[in-house]
């Protein structure tokens, strides 16, 4: 392989981020290359549904994606209810009373990354290469884009200690008796967060993808049911709330970690995505806090001085510090409900439970929180 010229970019990675990042680099007239694993043939279908939220879909636009996806493969959330384990306990977010068009989207994680995959085939000024290729010479800035276990991040220096949570996110689809009418659905109840949100496959209007935390145990069991059972488990857990559930197709999981690397720069490299960060999903922001850190290292690098290579640490470090106080914040937002509504002492479901009516009945907190979960 021929060397790269000198202000270009290896951005290591096969998932949405990587994808992401080196189109976005792209578009800025950097020469970047994608060291990126393809799909194995005949792999089982993805059960996963990402929660995008307007500065996801934003970025998705800039870079000519959003608009490949197929109509069904993307739902809008019009509202959102989220209930505790008393009755009354809820939060209810509804984007008309909100004066906006949606909440968020869900969309097709298999779709989405086939679409990310097809943009960068055709970008000009990227080259993928095989998950294995190494670097040349030349190379000014490498991304480590490669998820959670990046093995490219050793050598580097980067501390990254994770909080294993002995949980994981069961992950299937569903198809209800009844329209989900872009209502999301969240229950959290010790010691698990069960949520629904709606789908337009593989029946439009009616389906569901579910992301369902439970201790590894539990999870484990839940796997291991006959699909009448699981259904049934879920009858229980839901109360029938968005009607009679049926699995359509396999189910799915993957252990829950909290995450912070440190430190995400250094000369000539940065972390993105699950590389630098992991946070529990019961707010749904893992792959918005990835795509926020594409947004903002293409903007450090568009606003550099014209003298300042890619690679600068002192660069890279404009960054850092940019995402530094959104993805901590998250970690923490995440981990403090998950303990919250974990904890089964009387004290901890009587403040849960009350603190979901009290934030449900004071519209500037309800805003500010909606505000945040969007993005905007």
């Amino acid at each position: 392989m021929a060397h790269m010229m000198a202000d270009e970019v290896w951005v290591r990675g096969s998932g949405a981020v990587a994808m992401a990042a080196a189109l976005a680099l792209g578009r800025r007239g950097l020469r970047v290359a994608l060291a990126m694993r393809e799909p194995a043939a005949g792999r089982a279908s993805d059960l996963r549904t990402y929660a995008l939220n307007e500065a996801s879909v934003a970025l998705l636009h800039t870079l000519r994606v959003w608009d490949a996806l197929a109509a069904d493969a993307r739902t809008e959330v019009l509202d959102m209810r989220v209930e505790g384990d008393a009755a009354g306990a809820a939060l209810v977010f509804s984007a008309w009373r909100s004066g906006i068009e949606r909440l968020a989207w869900i969309v097709d994680a298999g779709e989405l990354e086939a679409a990310l995959r097809a943009a960068v085939r055709f970008a000009p000024h990227v080259q993928v290469r095989g998950a294995d290729a190494a670097p040349g010479a030349g190379v000014a800035l490498t991304v480590h884009a490669e998820g959670r276990d990046a093995a490219s991040r050793r050598g580097l220096g980067v501390e990254m200690p994770v909080h294993a949570y002995g949980q994981r996110g069961v992950a299937a689809r569903l198809v209800a008796d009844r329209p989900h009418a872009g209502m999301a659905r969240q229950w959290f109840r010790s010691p698990d967060v069960l949520a629904l949100l709606p789908f337009d496959r593989p029946q439009p209007g009616c389906s569901y993808g579910v992301v369902w935390s439970l201790p590894d145990e539990r999870a484990a069991a839940l796997l291991a049911l006959p699909p009448a059972d699981f259904e049934q488990a879920l009858a229980d857990a839901t109360g029938g709330a968005a009607g009679t559930l049926r699995l359509a197709g396999d189910r799915a999981a993957w252990p829950l970690a909290l995450a912070q690397a440190d430190p995400v720069c250094g000369p000539g490299w940065v972390l993105l995505g699950d590389a630098a960060h992991l946070v529990h999903p019961l707010a749904g922001q893992g792959l918005n806090l990835g795509l926020a850190d594409v947004v903002a290292l293409d903007e450090v690098i568009a606003a550099r001085e014209p003298w300042r290579p890619i690679g600068d640490e002192r660069l890279l470090r404009r960054y850092a510090r940019r995402r530094a106080g959104p993805t901590a914040a998250m970690g923490q937002l995440t981990d403090g409900l998950l303990r919250l509504f974990a904890a089964d002492e009387p004290w901890a479901r009587e403040l849960r439970n009350r603190g979901l009516a009290l934030v449900d009945q004071f519209p500037p907190l309800k805003r500010w929180l909606g505000a945040a979960a969007r993005g905007a």
